[in-house]
């Protein structure tokens, strides 16, 4: 739904010379079907009997009456008539076309609106689309309204100003915005730029340039130092500063509809309804193209940036407000305190976390003013909170423009609270203040120190909502932003870390040695996989993290865009005492000793490296085989029956990580040096190690070239010669759709192909363990990510995967239970795809089959006990075990050495 669309239909509507038609065509807005609306015209389906009346069951009773000041009356009387129908109305609605009456008899919500406001209202009547108001009104729609207007003003004027500078055309409406919003908030007289605009320029629109220019100029001028000859509708606005209008307005052209556009803003918009926090994000992505589609849609949930702030230092200044209740020395303390706290958001967007955290102080201080009227102390208001304290780093001129602008609109609704709500205290707007400081630059690399420069003792917190980006993602400006930042700090490996570790490395840093606290959203594949051991290390090092909420979906309220996986992480110096932490999953937090870098409650901070064997003495994980071989020694089934029958005994089925999941069947000439010269002479083989040696000679690999002497032998072979028993096979990648691994057991005459990991010779309760959710709490931590997916490593995963000491009656439980969950297999039938499915998927999940998963479960209890007697919570509290066991393993092994 386009609302300015909507609104503008009305209004066309509204301004019609005869309005007899007015019903009928204000019911085509709601997208009421043609034939539907025709019957009506016609009365054929109309069951109202008065003349100038509409009746549509269930849907609307309608009256248009004379403007004779009688219209409550004439409302009163059409209720009274509908309250003797069977069927209700959704809708009634009397008009005099000077003003309109109406009812939803539904919520019993009333609309009393001049008719010329009724385009503004349009809303009320969305039942009539099955959108009800309470769901509109959720979508911020006076924030909606101004950024698709300002959208359609941005369009015009930048085709209408072809060569203006992006900055030029930015600030003008950054600038317009201010204006709007003063005019409509008492900032500024009553519509008086609005109609300044209407009486004292073109229609065309030929000398609205020479207005804003002249109207520009002297807002930045105090009215002091005005020229005695400022013409009279000039003086009547108020001087801004703010260094708002203290940059030359660039010229522009302007034509009949910029001008239109512009108007229509001043007299449709509502704002005094205005978000900051949200229209910044939509001001933003006017003049962003690729974020059109989700206009007003793109912005930090207030909730969400409750997660980050109220951990980090809110929860904390409301607990000592609460305990100051009473006692005016704690109060002053307190306000005194929030008054001198300063705040920096080093990715700040268009604003969001520092527009939410201002709101928060600001309103922290009237609670304190307001408790200490309530003791009955008498207290001249002087301002604690102020914009001052409030930085930003923002790599987007415009964005930093929207951030100041939004800050502003902030201020000024808070101060209209404070008027409201604590007697006498009275805090100007204007002119406006400055904001500490909102800068433009590339965070990663400019010094933080120079944007908020800061004492040792100095009470400090940073916070945001950094750009992710996993490393294939980063262009090559961003890759050379981590690299200068690795450089400086010695972190070895950072080609691995998406973007956002630079936060969190220069926060370390920032912070190192103060009373400085951050804390910051991210994708959570920097507390996972390898990207652990590169970045924690140095970030531990210097800080300690203070409280983290695990993994959770981020609802960025955008619409038709894929939810993202994140965390968030507070962090301060490891000088500071930190004797309480918090965990938080979900809506619930626990008090923990330490938070490990997986975000778990772990007994010391334990971060998992790579492992050439297994630790805890499991069978050797080997790579599987590979061929190289250009197709030459790959049989696919169809080609079965041209094999000859002295070659037929050399022939292997040949599985992968997909062959394995989709049951698909490949097979492939497996010959030693002996093997291969008894049969070299066969057609069908000379054919096949052809196309290897062509293949292998015209490689540009000098390695490759090597291989084409022994064209018959795979590249690389891990298959024993002495291989007799069963093979565990384990994808290399596993979908993160699916709750367990579908792994297989092979027979000794199947060969792993390099798609997958092997286990020669394995135990039967190996691939119990492997199948476990012990293990997959291992792999989806510890284990790394390709795209979505969870890459399976044996240096990360298997070889640190800790393993308790089993017993045998405990290895012969396990047992019964795989060979449980393989017989299933078979009964049931199908691939292990079908078998598994995908029930984790977020569109069209696929259950996985109900009796393999029942015993997976049981699986789970048998495997889960055999690590400790009393059940595991969740996943969380069988990783904390997972990894104290691997950091006591490590540890026993560092001594012996």
């Amino acid at each position: 739904m386009i609302i300015t669309e909507i609104e503008d239909r009305i209004t066309d509507i509204i301004h019609h010379d005869n309005h007899d038609e007015f019903i009928y065509d204000f019911l085509s807005i709601y997208d009421f079907p043609k034939a539907t609306i025709t019957k009506l015209r016609k009365g054929t389906n109309n069951l109202a009997k008065e003349s100038g009346a509409v009746y549509l069951k269930n849907r609307l009773y309608y009256h248009q009456v004379v403007n004779d000041g009688q219209l409550m009356q004439r409302f009163v009387e059409l209720k009274q008539k509908v309250n003797e129908l069977n069927a209700k109305p959704r809708y009634i609605m009397v008009t005099d076309f000077e003003s309109v009456l109406a009812e939803d008899t539904k919520t019993g919500d009333t609309l009393d609106v001049e008719f010329e406001r009724l385009p503004q209202k349009f809303e009320f009547f969305l039942a009539w689309n099955g959108i009800e108001k309470t769901d509109f009104d959720k979508e911020n729609p006076a924030d909606i309204r101004a950024a698709e207007r300002f959208a359609k003003l941005y369009d015009v004027v930048i085709k209408d100003n072809p060569d203006v500078s992006r900055h030029g055309l930015n600030l003008f409406l950054i600038r317009i915005l201010f204006c709007l919003f003063a005019e409509d908030t008492d900032i500024f007289q009553k519509n008086v730029f609005t109609n300044r605009i209407k009486a004292l320029t073109k229609e065309d629109g030929s000398n609205l340039d020479k207005f804003f220019q002249d109207l520009f100029g002297i807002l930045d001028v105090n009215k002091d130092n005005r020229p005695s000859d400022t013409p009279s509708w000039l003086d009547d606005f108020p001087y801004v500063n703010g260094d708002l209008f203290k940059e030359q307005h660039e010229s522009l052209k302007f034509t009949t509809l910029s001008r239109k556009l512009i108007i229509d803003a001043g007299e449709k918009l509502e704002w005094d309804q205005i978000n900051p926090d949200i229209l910044g994000s939509m001001i933003q992505a006017v003049a962003s193209e690729d974020s059109r589609s989700h206009l007003g849609m793109h912005y930090t949930s207030v909730p969400n940036i409750m997660k980050v702030i109220k951990p980090l230092f809110l929860d904390n200044l409301r607990r000592e407000f609460k305990s100051a209740k009473g006692n005016q020395k704690k109060l002053n303390t307190l306000y005194d305190r929030i008054g001198k706290i300063k705040f920096m958001d080093p990715a700040c967007g268009s604003g969001n976390f520092l527009i939410i955290t201002y709101k928060e102080l600001r309103q922290l201080e009237i609670d304190i003013l307001g408790e200490l009227n309530g003791m009955g102390i008498a207290t001249m208001y002087v301002p604690s909170v102020t914009l001052d304290q409030f930085y930003g780093i923002e790599i987007d001129d415009f964005a930093c423009d929207v951030t100041r602008l939004s800050l502003w609109i902030a201020e000024h609704q808070m101060n209209k609270l404070l008027e409201k709500e604590i007697d006498n205290a009275v805090r100007p707007t204007l002119p406006l203040q400055h904001a500490g400081a909102i800068v433009c630059e590339n965070a990663l690399r400019i010094n933080w120190n120079d944007v908020l420069p800061h004492e040792k003792d100095d009470e400090v917190y940073l916070f945001g909502n950094p750009p992710y980006l996993g490393s294939s993602l980063q262009n090559q400006e961003q890759k050379q932003d981590l690299k200068a930042i690795a450089e400086l700090y010695s972190v070895n490996g950072y080609k691995k870390l998406d973007y956002v570790s630079g936060w969190f490395i220069k926060g370390a840093e920032f912070c190192s040695n103060s009373l400085v606290k951050y804390a910051f959203v991210s994708t959570n594949s920097i507390c996972q996989g390898e990207q652990v051991p590169i970045l924690w290390p140095m970030i531990l090092n210097k800080v300690t993290i203070d409280f983290a909420y695990q993994s959770f979906t981020w609802n960025n309220n955008a619409k038709g865009t894929a939810a993202v996986i994140v965390v968030i992480i507070g962090l301060s110096s490891k000088s500071l005492v930190h004797d309480k932490k918090y965990l938080f999953s979900g809506s619930s937090y626990r008090k923990v000793k330490n938070i490990s870098p997986y975000l778990t409650d772990s007994k010391s901070t334990v971060i998992v490296s790579k492992s050439k064997k297994s630790l805890f003495d499991l069978p050797t994980m080997y790579r599987g085989n590979m061929p190289t071989d250009g197709g030459g020694l790959i049989i696919n089934r169809d080609d079965l029956s041209k094999v000859p029958e002295e070659v037929r005994p050399f022939i292997h089925k040949f599985v992968g990580s997909k062959d394995s999941l989709n049951g698909d069947e490949r097979f492939v000439l497996w010959l030693t040096k002996s093997e291969y010269e008894k049969i070299k002479d066969t057609d069908f083989v000379k054919e096949r190690i052809s196309i290897v040696k062509k293949m292998r000679l015209n490689s540009k690999k000098k390695s490759t070239n090597k291989l084409a002497s022994h064209p018959w032998r795979f590249e690389f072979i891990s298959r024993p010669d002495d291989y007799s028993g069963n093979t565990i096979l384990i994808p290399r990648v596993s979908s993160k759709n699916r709750p367990y691994m579908p792994l297989s057991i092979l027979d000794a005459n199947v060969i792993v192909s390099d798609t997958a990991t092997a286990i020669y010779n394995a135990p039967l309760y190996l691939f119990g363990l492997l199948e476990s959710v012990m293990h997959m709490t291992w792999m989806r931590n510890i284990g790394g990510r390709l795209k979505n997916d969870y890459r399976y490593s044996s240096d990360f995963i298997y070889n640190t995967f800790p393993v308790p000491n089993l017993s045998t009656r405990r290895k012969n439980e396990i047992e019964e239970l795989v060979w449980k969950i393989l017989d299933i297999r078979d009964e049931e039938g199908g691939t292990l795809a079908d078998l598994y499915g995908s029930p984790l998927a977020e569109k069209n999940p696929k259950p996985m089959n109900p009796r393999l998963l029942a015993t997976h479960r049981e699986l789970d209890e048998v495997v889960d006990r055999a690590y400790r007697d009393r059940p595991f919570r969740d996943d969380n509290e069988r990783l904390s075990l997972l990894l104290d066991m691997y950091s006591k393993k490590v540890s026993e092994e560092n001594n012996e050495k």
